[in-house]
């Protein structure tokens, strides 16, 4: 319940943000309202059928098994996928400017990952292997799924007064540290824009480093199958490479043609 509660602030915080944006910078908020709608709904389904393709083996035995969301089973990568194509359907039907809506739409996006991975707080998931670290954080065994406790986690299992302890790397606030850097980051540089979409591109860049090191010391991770490798950081890498490329072809196009 704390999870669903935590994912719908950080949903309306994200609403929020973008309408503001859109406001300040001249245009109509009730477009944002309108895109939010069909970004959220179809946000979720893109979440769960993302997490569903890399845990078919699972799914596969019980089908039924898919409708179920308050089993857990929602990836944010699916889920900004979804929003993404859902919003530049709306542009094109509503006849908006793709990057300035993403753009308009990024920080208020970043926000609401910012404010939701608190919600794997309440859930005691998505945390890391093993560390002694200032950051280290204490979970019970018996409130963790199984299948996340590591051969080193089980190595260093602590009892107090009783009860049985692992002590993991809280990857949750660090990915909530490091969005709220990068959304500071973006709200700043957001007038500064050389085209639009730049900051989009800029989130999607951010947003691939931060996650590809956070991703790296998980337990829960997706793995592609038959590569063996986690999903999420090969999807962290690709757009790295591909925002930075592209930012870098369109800003050196910009500077030959003297376009501002």
């Amino acid at each position: 319940a704390y999870y669903g509660i935590v994912i719908a602030l950080g949903m309306l915080g994200g609403v929020a943000l973008a309408t503001y944006i859109a406001k300040k910078s001249g245009q109509n908020p009730d477009d944002y309202y309108d895109i939010a709608i069909y970004s959220i709904i179809f946000a979720i389904v893109g979440a769960r059928l993302y997490y569903v393709a890399f845990k078919w083996e699972y799914y596969s035995q019980d089908l039924t098994r898919i409708l179920n969301i308050r089993e857990g089973g929602l990836a944010i990568y699916g889920g900004v996928i979804a929003a993404v194509i859902t919003v530049y359907i709306c542009s094109k039907i509503k006849k908006l400017d793709f990057g300035l809506v993403v753009d308009t739409a990024g920080p208020g996006l970043i926000l609401g990952q910012c404010v939701g991975r608190w919600g794997n707080f309440f859930n005691r998931e998505a945390f890391g292997g093993y560390t002694d670290n200032l950051f280290a954080m204490q979970l019970p065994v018996s409130a963790v799924r199984n299948s996340d406790i590591t051969m080193e986690l089980r190595e260093h299992i602590m009892v107090v007064d009783g009860i049985s302890y692992i002590q993991v790397h809280p990857t949750f606030l660090y990915e909530s540290m490091w969005n709220f850097c990068l959304l500071v980051l973006l709200l700043i540089y957001w007038k500064h824009r050389k085209f639009n979409g730049e900051v989009f591109l800029l989130y999607l860049f951010g947003y691939g480093i931060g996650r590809f090191w956070i991703e790296s010391l998980r337990t829960d991770q997706l793995i592609i199958p038959g590569i063996g490798y986690p999903a999420s950081m090969a999807l962290a890498a690709c757009m790295v490479i591909s925002s930075l490329v592209f930012i870098i072809i369109k800003r050196t196009k910009i500077e030959k043609s003297g376009i501002k």
